[in-house]
């Protein structure tokens, strides 16, 4: 069945339950119910692990993973909040580069002949069936999702023809962010500079030396974004966070056209590595970084940030290094990029000394080590702010973007299908929701992390990014989605054959389906760590109490909870 189909198919079974979403909704957004974790991190439980335990451990996966299942969470509150974390950062990267190879000879086999016949040639879409694959059946989530929140930072996108028609171009960039997801900064900024997805992306691929006789001056594309988006903001920043200013009260500019003019020079002289190479070429070669190449670098000293000069007469190599060192050494690359990776995983609005302490992890300030990345992500998912529900609900909160929600409710159920490949294109969640990885429509990302809608939110002076991807439309685009796959066991967009159809796993929760408590209890736990409200909670039992068939009563209340504002809020 066509995705398309799917889509007209589900309206038709989504009427059944929509008014029930409705009512839920309408009881109101927010109220916890079943209490929210303890700051302590979730220490290891010497017995089976609590209520809290198990809300803390279900709070931990969903701003740290792509979702986790039941038994997960339970490992989870049985290690310890500290340990799953550091199991996690040792364990081997599944990369997407070798699901693109994978596919690649399975096309030369003749494996897809037939959807080629009806289709034609797809393997520029390989490196999105390779990231939904290895999203949905990896077993290194945190990296996984930590390279994710790295890419809406250090943004590519296939809206440009080039990196869409080569399936190495952004599996290799993708990569690129998970090799680097739990290594320095530095080096990660060093990598995305040379990658050679982000030079054809900000244009600075054989970007050439001026010359003034003919009027052509580097290209100063990326010499912009590098400093506004990808390290260190357009105005000087506290360590908490909050803007410096002058003696006249207005912000202070970070650089000015001045530094990027001196930044365009340093990213002259690059071009595709590789067998053959030379500057100009226009084939690129997406495996390896780009490679300088002193006769078309721009000579003579450069001026950069904080009165740094870089020298004249070292090579273009030598120009890049100490560029790349400037930036990281800059103060505001802590709590700029600090910030914005809790916005990405925990929180909208981050308290300034939450911001402060993900800085000095930054900074080194207990281990010596500036840009450490392992030491940064400790710092924000282990934090009070992180690990304990608050009062303030609205300060802590944060809208789950569309995808997430998607993938979510994938992995909570332990969506598989029978060939053991989770086949998906991407099409459903770009045409419903209006997003998919590394399809942002320019280098500000699908949404600005300053965003705020009109409203109370503007009022009390708080952001809320990915409200800036939802209305109406994608409100009820997410309820269709979620009819697709959990009412009409459609998980995936791309089931032609060699593919197969993916499913939930629902048996666990079918054996609790005679006992609609116990069933709640338990996808509370899972869905929303605890915090499903009293009166979307009675509404939902209200409803389960009169589905008489045990499978749909299972459905119902996935799909009642997926639909709540309780599951799109995550507090």
């Amino acid at each position: 069945m066509a995705w398309q189909e799917l889509i007209g198919a589900s309206r038709n079974s989504l009427k059944a339950v929509f008014f029930i979403s409705i009512l839920a909704v309408l009881q109101g957004c927010g109220g916890g119910g079943g209490g929210g974790a303890p700051g302590d991190n979730n220490p290891p439980s010497p017995g089976p692990p609590t209520q809290a335990q198990l809300n803390s451990a279900s709070r931990l996966a969903a701003q740290a993973t792509f979702g986790l299942a039941y038994e997960d969470i339970e490992q989870i509150a049985r290690q310890g909040n500290v340990e799953w974390l550091e199991a996690q950062f040792s364990l081997p990267i599944a990369f997407h580069q070798p699901v693109v190879d994978q596919l690649l000879a399975r096309q030369a086999a003749g494996d897809f002949a037939q959807i080629e016949t009806e289709i034609g040639n797809f393997e520029f879409l390989f490196r999105r069936l390779a990231w939904w694959q290895q999203t949905i059946n990896s077993e290194d989530v945190l990296r996984q999702r930590i390279a994710y929140s790295l890419s809406q930072i250090f943004v590519v996108s296939d809206t440009v023809d080039a990196l869409i028609i080569d399936p190495y171009a952004l599996s290799n960039y993708y990569d690129t962010l998970l090799t680097h997801a739990f290594g320095n900064f530095r080096e990660l900024l060093r990598a995305v500079a040379l990658h050679p997805a982000m030079g054809i992306y900000l244009s600075h691929v054989n970007n050439r030396k001026a010359d003034p006789a003919n009027n052509t001056f580097p290209d100063e594309n990326f010499a912009r974004e590098v400093m506004q988006l990808f390290s260190i903001g357009l105005f000087e920043i506290n360590p908490d966070g909050s803007l410096r200013l002058d003696n006249t009260g207005a912000p202070i500019a970070t650089y000015s056209n001045v530094e990027i003019r001196e930044f365009a020079k340093i990213f002259t002289g690059l071009s595709y590595g590789g067998a053959g190479a030379f500057f100009g070429r226009r084939l690129p070669n997406f495996v390896l970084p780009m490679r300088m190449f002193d006769a078309f670098h721009e000579p003579g000293e450069k001026r950069l940030l904080n009165g740094l000069v870089v020298p004249a007469g070292q090579s273009g190599e030598a120009d890049i290094e100490a560029a790349i060192d400037n930036l990281f050494n800059h103060p505001n690359v802590g709590p700029f990029i600090g910030k914005q990776l809790i916005q990405r995983l925990v929180t909208s609005n981050p308290s300034p000394a939450y911001i402060e302490r993900v800085a000095e992890a930054f900074a080194g300030t207990d281990t010596g080590v500036r840009g450490d990345l392992k030491a940064v992500l400790r710092a924000v998912l282990l934090d009070p702010e992180a690990t304990a529900a608050s009062d303030d609900s609205s300060a802590i909160a944060k809208l789950r973007e569309p995808l997430l929600r998607y993938t979510s409710l994938l992995r909570q159920f332990n969506v598989s299908s029978p060939d053991g490949f989770f086949a998906n294109l991407g099409f459903l969640a770009q045409q419903l929701l209006r997003q998919h990885p590394l399809s942002a429509p320019s280098v500000f990302n699908f949404y600005l992390p300053s965003h705020t809608p009109p409203g109370d939110l503007a009022a009390a002076g708080l952001v809320a990014p990915e409200f800036q991807i939802t209305n109406s439309g994608t409100v009820v685009a997410i309820s269709n989605l979620a009819d697709l796959v959990v009412l009409l066991e459609t998980a995936n967009d791309f089931a032609e054959p060699p593919f197969m159809q993916a499913t939930l796993d629902l048996a666990g929760y079918q054996a609790l389906a005679e006992d609609p408590d116990a069933l709640l209890d338990r996808l509370d736990t899972l869905m929303t760590f605890g915090t499903l409200s009293e009166g979307n909670r009675r509404v939902i039992s209200d409803v389960l109490a009169l589905t008489e068939d045990l499978d749909f009563r299972v459905k119902t209340a996935i799909y009642l909870i997926f639909t709540s504002p309780d599951y799109a809020v995550q507090l």
